[in-house]
């Protein structure tokens, strides 16, 4: 049965209208696979040797580096968990034509759960750990107790997997355990509670005893039985059918009819956004992108340099590339329809376009705080700003018009983006979105000064701005030239 579900999951593949699309996919999923191999194979190999230069220096305070590790494990799998549930695509299957067939369904489920367990994501830690122990034996530590810490941290690397099966369809767990990480987080930045002074012992705790293994091995089986539990009671063919009952709301957004013929797709979006999980949850981490030049906030950038570009783009146009990037999907489950009552494209556009100009006008006035660290860096968020209103956002509409993955809006997954969101056409696009900013900047930074740099990148939005009518002329040609593409890709289920 196994071997029948890989083959109709085979034929998925390579029968769909988007096949040379997904391969291309799949070809730059594994270089980067092969990126992040390399990146934590290194880390198990010198993390060891690196916190012991730093123990030496005083730059931290500890008895040996295996002790530090084990401080900061719980900020580790904090990590695991929260980029499985943004990145980590759940098995999903298309069991109505199975359910009638004479098998039992605890086979479905125990192949999607199985999928699961033979996810990259589970993988990737043990090239961390796995060369990590190898070192922590060379350095003379107890061969037993590394092999039982080793244990204990790929069964509690699994427990995440089955963890974030439940996360990724209950809102009620991921939002508090999504509180409790950020509040200790910063309750250790600012020294109120270290919670690795506790969690550390914990898993010394498996260095320890021979036997300790065996917890988190109960707590692997404990959340695999419930996982396969739930999804078992679920798989009926009206369980994703059958409505939930909830009072009916009326919203007054009347004062968008200023915009005229406009006001009508204006006020579908807005609706989309506060209705929808997946729209919501895009617009939420959108704006979660204005703490995005924080990153760099350190002495290697306060000199001329192009990140300070690089993170006004991000800081400000957060929305804009996570939103725009995937129009015209938002509107995939009713785009027939859409298309079929002469809709003109260039009103679609435009209320997109005038949301994403919104948004950015608001991701910047957050973005004020930025004038704390110099003002070099307040006004690389406004020109980066000013180049995401006047020249992004028509690109990103530009780039929509060859994305052609139908969303499902109930469901938060990717809320980020879309890895389908991505083809040649699309990544051609990056380069006029974040490289020619860049450039601008330096061509004028180290030829003049800095602050040419921004006006220079400022002015090219306003030119952006300028000639948007022309621009949006040519964008609208390639989505009509596209149309009947996107309809047939939308109506494939698989």
């Amino acid at each position: 049965m196994i071997k029948h579900f890989i083959n109709l999951e085979w034929k998925s593949f390579f029968r769909s209208a988007a096949f040379k699309q997904n391969l291309a996919i799949k070809i730059l999923m594994a270089f980067g696979a092969l990126y992040f191999i390399v990146v934590f194979g290194g880390l198990g190999f010198g993390s060891y040797f690196i916190i012991e230069e730093l123990i030496e220096d005083g730059k931290i305070i500890a008895s040996d580096p295996f002790n530090v590790v084990n401080k900061f494990l719980i900020y580790w799998f904090a990590m695991d968990l929260g980029y499985r549930y943004m990145l980590q695509k759940m098995p999903v299957a298309n069991i109505k034509p199975m359910l009638y067939l004479p098998f039992k369904k605890g086979k479905i489920v125990n192949y999607a759960l199985g999928k699961t367990v033979a996810s990259f994501f589970n993988f990737l830690p043990a090239f961390f750990f796995i060369p990590f122990s190898g070192v922590l034996i060379a350095q003379g530590y107890d061969v037993t107790g590394v092999i039982v810490w080793h244990l204990a941290m790929l069964f509690i690397t699994l427990a995440i997997n089955f963890l974030n099966v439940f996360m990724n369809n209950m809102d009620k767990v991921f939002y508090p355990v999504l509180a409790v990480v950020a509040g200790l987080g910063m309750a250790q930045y600012y020294g109120i509670f270290d919670i690795t002074l506790h969690t550390g012992p914990m898993f010394m705790f498996f260095f320890d005893n021979f036997w300790a293994f065996i917890i988190p091995l109960l707590i692997c089986f404990i959340s695999a039985y419930y996982a396969y539990h739930y999804f078992i009671k679920q798989l009926y063919l009206d369980e994703g059918l059958k409505k939930v009952a909830k009072e009916a709301t009326t919203e007054d957004l009347s004062f968008l009819d200023r915009f005229g013929k406009l006001s009508t797709y204006l006020k579908n979006d807005i609706k989309l956004i506060k209705r929808n999980k997946r729209a919501k949850m895009t617009f939420i981490m959108g704006f979660f992108f204005v703490l995005y030049g924080l990153f760099f906030m350190n002495d290697m950038y306060s000199s001329i340099n192009g990140m300070k570009v690089f993170a006004g783009l991000f800081c400000t146009g957060g929305f804009l590339f996570s939103f725009g990037g995937l129009v015209p999907s938002w509107d995939s489950s009713y785009y027939k329809l859409m298309m079929s009552q002469n809709i003109p494209y260039r009103e679609f556009l435009l209320s997109k376009w005038w949301l994403m100009i919104a948004a950015t006008v608001v991701s910047t006035l957050l973005c004020t705080f930025y004038i704390y660290f110099g003002w070099d860096w307040w006004f690389g968020m406004l020109a980066g700003a000013v180049y995401n209103i006047g020249f992004n956002s028509s690109v990103v509409l530009w780039g929509g018009a060859f994305v052609k993955t139908p969303i499902d809006l109930m469901t938060t997954k990717k809320a980020f983006g879309d890895s389908k969101a991505f083809n040649a056409k699309t990544l051609l696009l990056l380069i006029p979105k974040l490289v020619l900013p860049v450039v601008i900047y330096y061509a004028f930074a180290l030829t003049i000064n800095e602050a040419a740099g921004f006006i220079a990148i400022a002015a090219t939005g306003v030119l952006g701005l300028l000639f948007r009518n022309k621009i949006f002329d040519m964008i609208e040609d390639i989505y009509k030239n596209e149309k009947y593409d996107t309809i047939a890709a939308y109506s494939q289920k698989n």
